[in-house]
């Protein structure tokens, strides 16, 4: 806090697929376990790990050949990867480079077995998997060891209607069950309760703009310890605050 500038701890060396080098990473987390970062590598087409521990100049590959656009991790650090071309999510034990099908699988298509362009995924204390079902316009649930997932926000064709998404991308989930959604081309944040026919929107709704008040495709979002929002404003070029009540 309070830096103005920032430090390189993975990549810095242009754009490649060396070891020290990274090509348009999407998401990163941070594996408090062995003191590293996780990211995914979008088109080097893997996930790699980097320590960081002073002296670090190269990653490590930990899957290789995936289509990924987002990562997380549950209490047990098993990584759940989207792969947007399979159209699915998998979970992984560190070093296992297949992984086991915990969403999707079942090719492109709005069944509710099936996914379609699911880039973003929440992983919750039970090991429930909330998957932005981005191209089918709603939000998905799949329950460990679910054949099959539950629409639990939108699924009722592209809107903006408060029963409705258009183009949903990061979400988060509280530990009452609320999701939290960025609806990305509505230019808004949504609050869905557990069970709720319809959302509310809780940031924005003022129409694409640059204002304060404004957005424009947010596409990522997350709380502080003090329930503090921050969201992603793509378009923008920023990240914005928000104090959620």
């Amino acid at each position: 806090m309070g830096d103005t500038n920032g430090q390189v701890v993975a990549g810095g060396n242009g754009r490649g697929n060396r070891l020290d080098q990274l090509n348009e990473p999407t998401d990163v987390l941070i594996d408090k376990e062995t003191h590293s970062l996780i990211i995914c590598d979008q088109n080097n087409r893997r996930v790699v790990r980097w320590s960081r521990r002073s002296g670090t100049t190269q990653g490590e590959i930990l899957i290789d050949n995936i289509a990924c656009r987002g990562l997380a991790m549950d209490d047990q650090r098993d990584l759940y990867i989207s792969d947007v071309e399979k159209d699915e999510v998998r979970r992984y034990q560190i070093g296992d480079n297949n992984g086991t099908i915990v969403a999707g699988g079942n090719g492109k298509g709005a069944g509710l077995n099936q996914l379609n362009w699911p880039a973003y995924r929440f992983v919750d204390q039970q090991q429930t998997v909330y998957v932005s079902d981005c191209a089918n316009h709603r939000v998905m649930k799949w329950n460990k060891g679910g054949k099959g997932g539950i629409v639990v926000g939108g699924g009722q064709n592209k809107g903006n209607a408060l029963t409705q998404f258009s183009y949903p991308k990061a979400l988060f989930v509280d530990t009452l069950g609320t999701i939290y959604v960025a609806d990305s081309r509505n230019n808004r944040v949504m609050r869905w309760p557990r069970g709720a026919k319809q959302g509310t929107v809780i940031v924005d709704g003022n129409g694409e703009g640059e204002g304060a008040n404004q957005l424009h495709w947010p596409v990522d979002l997350s709380f502080d310890r003090h329930g503090n929002l921050y969201v992603a404003d793509q378009r923008n070029n920023r990240v914005q605050r928000f104090s959620i009540e």
